[in-house]
């Protein structure tokens, strides 16, 4: 990391559309970031005035607003980062081989400032990312599980890889980031989407796998990766495909226009967490104006005003993975979404959060029981609850505005045909 990469960032912009303050103090706060980074210094926990290990804190040149982040909010992120580094194992991951659940763990790390090899954590996220790379496969595919979770763990890995490099530039990371980009665009099955196994079809699965890869597009296009326009554009067409209206009209139908809908996900079937993963790669690809992200925003917004924590138990808001959608939905889109919604998610979090000090094993935790079990469901509900904790750092390449704005217009327009790669 050197200075031309800090000055790089501050043409970056806060990446929260439609509400553009405080952009230059993300900047200056980026470029702060990286600099101590290079002195070996942690910055990560900014509103305290001390570390536990003694390590001075710093902040950015201007604080970040009051109400996004609170003392309890930062106690519990805390709290939730030391879990994951006192349960991480020798090799770097969590009791679980799912590259993606061991991404989440680093990821959130990342999130909160810490960087591999520097300051009090410096050591557990260079654990997590060393694992992910060595089982890596030669083709790029970032997935030791089975081959039915092909494409979830290589999307979310290959994401967090694309944060990684965009805020490390380590060569290594990006030489197999280089790869599992490839897969993902050799992968794209016909109609835009991508099946759970490594491999090419006429028909993708569902929506979430589209947006698995459109996100890790996304992230190696702000990390300075060229990304092929066509597969974004047929990504894009694909999410838009799984709109379905009330009135039984879907897609690009006009008619779909009218009345309420929302993403589904299998053209069918609509849930929360399809309705933020549709939000969140149309804003995440610069698609501000398109009417579908209103009308999913409204059934989110509903959902996240019936939440109440059950307090000290652990729980996270809904599930690990519809959280992980839903905070980054009501990021991406800003104003008075993230506004009303963030405080909900955040205060939910930290009454939920486990607190028993006497049993290390679980102090500090979240989980997740709806999708993973067990240790690995501590890993996921932690690491997502950190992960959105951690959001109005902004330290995130993903949570700042970058190259993808300048390709808005390119990718706006229809798919080319999807010829073989």
């Amino acid at each position: 990391m050197n200075l031309a990469r800090c000055w790089t960032l501050l043409l970056f912009r806060n990446r929260t559309p439609h509400n553009h303050e405080s952009s230059w103090r993300v900047c200056w706060g980026m470029v702060g970031l990286l600099l101590l980074a290079d002195r070996g210094l942690d910055v990560a926990g900014q509103r305290l005035a001390m570390a536990q290990d003694g390590a001075n804190q710093v902040s950015s040149s201007k604080p970040i607003p009051g109400w996004e982040v609170t003392p309890d909010s930062e106690a519990a992120l805390q709290k939730g980062l030391a879990w994951l580094a006192r349960n991480q194992g020798t090799e770097g991951n969590w009791e679980s081989e799912d590259l993606g659940l061991v991404g989440l763990g680093g990821l959130s790390f990342l999130a909160a400032g810490h960087l591999p090899q520097r300051g009090r954590y410096g050591d557990t996220v260079d654990r997590a990312f060393k694992y992910v790379l060595k089982k890596a496969k030669p083709s790029g595919l970032l997935n030791s599980a089975d081959a039915q979770r092909d494409m979830y763990n290589h999307g979310l890995a290959a994401f967090v890889l694309g944060q990684a490099y965009g805020m490390t530039g380590d060569p290594q990371i990006g030489r197999v980031l280089d790869k599992s980009l490839r897969l993902i665009s050799n992968t794209q099955c016909e109609d835009g989407g991508w099946d759970y196994r490594a491999k090419r079809q006429q028909h993708g699965h569902d929506l979430s796998l589209v947006v698995m890869q459109a996100k890790a597009l996304r992230s190696a296009v702000d990390s300075g990766f060229e990304v092929r326009n066509d597969v974004v554009r047929l990504a894009i067409q694909s999410v838009r495909d799984h709109y379905k209206a009330e009135n039984g009209a879907r897609g690009f139908d006009e008619k779909a226009q009218e009345g309420p809908g929302q993403f589904t996900y299998d053209g069918n079937r609509t849930t929360l967490a399809m309705a933020a993963c549709g939000v969140v790669c149309l804003q995440e690809f610069g698609q501000y104006d398109d009417w579908r992200i209103a009308k999913n925003m409204e059934q989110i917004s509903k959902e996240v005003s019936r939440i109440r924590p059950n307090r000290g138990s652990g729980e996270v808001p809904f599930d690990a993975y519809t959280l992980y959608y839903v905070g980054q939905a009501i990021y991406q889109t800003g104003g008075a979404d993230w506004q009303k919604n963030y405080p909900a998610l955040r205060d939910y979090l930290v009454a939920s959060q486990v607190k028993r000090p006497e049993n290390p094993g679980e102090d500090g935790s979240w989980r997740d029981t709806r999708w993973v079990h067990g240790k690995q469901g501590q890993l996921y509900g932690t690491a997502v609850a950190c992960f959105i904790l951690a959001m109005p750092n902004r330290y995130l390449p993903i949570l700042q505005e970058g190259k993808i704005e300048g390709l808005k217009d390119q990718l706006s327009g229809p798919p080319a045909a999807n010829k073989p790669r």
